[in-house]
């Protein structure tokens, strides 16, 4: 029997964000969280590693979020050949 509630506040974008992407897999937010839930007790801890980015990522995710040094490709195989690969 499912009697427990969880309360969090979020910023209303983030959440808004979340829920199209777990709306596309399939996923309510109650299911969302009864998954993450589940994973922490399988994983005895969280589920996924938690890290503070150094100090080059920090300066890629600013200048991404500024909008700056994006690439756009039309097809994966454009960006390996770009890169090289």
């Amino acid at each position: 029997m499912k009697t427990a509630t969880i309360r969090a506040r979020l910023e209303p974008d983030l959440k808004n964000q979340a829920e199209k992407v777990l709306g596309r897999v399939g996923l309510t937010t109650t299911e969302a969280i009864t998954l993450f839930y589940r994973q922490v007790v399988l994983h005895r801890g969280l589920p996924f590693a938690v890290r503070i980015p150094n100090r080059t990522t920090r300066k890629t995710m600013m200048s991404t979020d500024r909008g700056e040094d994006l690439h756009r490709y039309a097809s994966v195989d454009e960006m390996f050949e770009d890169l090289g690969l």
